[in-house]
């Protein structure tokens, strides 16, 4: 159980800092359209990424930097057109309603959140070297009870990101809440692009 627990806390602790994946979880949950397919592709990426770090697939992506750095920029690409996208939709007032449908296919919105977990650098740093390194220190049982907590700190996170985010729609009825939402995700968004683009 000391195990499962800190991988709970470890996985926790790296996750639920506010980045272009939370964020656009969030926005789903909030508009309630296609959140049970962006839980499920976040929480399963979250758990392939884990178990990947704790069997040492870490060492080989530390050893690819070239792939991280192809990784890096198209990461940078797609965040800078997530940002400036949610920029834009805040000056339409339209699409600034909490009933709103979220805009995006099934597929689209997938493929949204396909992109956003898997071209971010980070999560390799963070998911596979780190988690996969610190799990390594609880020996060979102990890493598995470890990943087995982190990944349910993932699955809750998502859930409860994605399910509970209509407990704040009556508080973001206004446009003007849309609005700041909006704005607030597209800066969250720029500054993680440029952050990565600087390295």
């Amino acid at each position: 159980m000391l195990h499962v627990l800190a991988g709970l806390l470890t996985g926790l602790s790296l996750i639920i800092a506010i980045g272009a994946q939370n964020a656009f979880v969030l926005r789903q949950g909030l508009h309630r359209r296609h959140v049970g397919v962006v839980v499920a592709i976040c929480a399963v990426s979250d758990v392939v990424l884990i178990v990947a770090g704790v069997a040492g697939i870490g060492t080989i992506v530390e050893q690819a930097a070239w792939l991280l750095e192809v990784i890096r920029w198209l990461g940078v690409a797609f965040l800078t057109w997530y940002g400036v996208s949610s920029l834009l939709r805040a000056r339409d007032p339209e699409a600034l309603r909490a009933e709103a449908a979220a805009e995006g296919s099934v597929r689209a919105t997938a493929a949204r959140a396909v992109a956003l977990t898997w071209l971010n650098p980070h999560v390799y740093l963070d998911t596979v070297l780190l988690l996969g390194s610190v799990a390594s220190t609880h020996g060979t049982p102990g890493r598995w009870w470890f990943a087995v907590g982190a990944c349910a700190g993932s699955v809750a996170w998502f859930s409860g990101l994605g399910y509970g985010a209509r407990l704040l729609a009556p508080r973001l009825a206004s446009r003007r809440a849309w609005q700041v939402l909006d704005v607030a995700i597209g800066v969250v968004m720029l500054g993680i692009a440029l952050k990565l683009a600087v390295g």
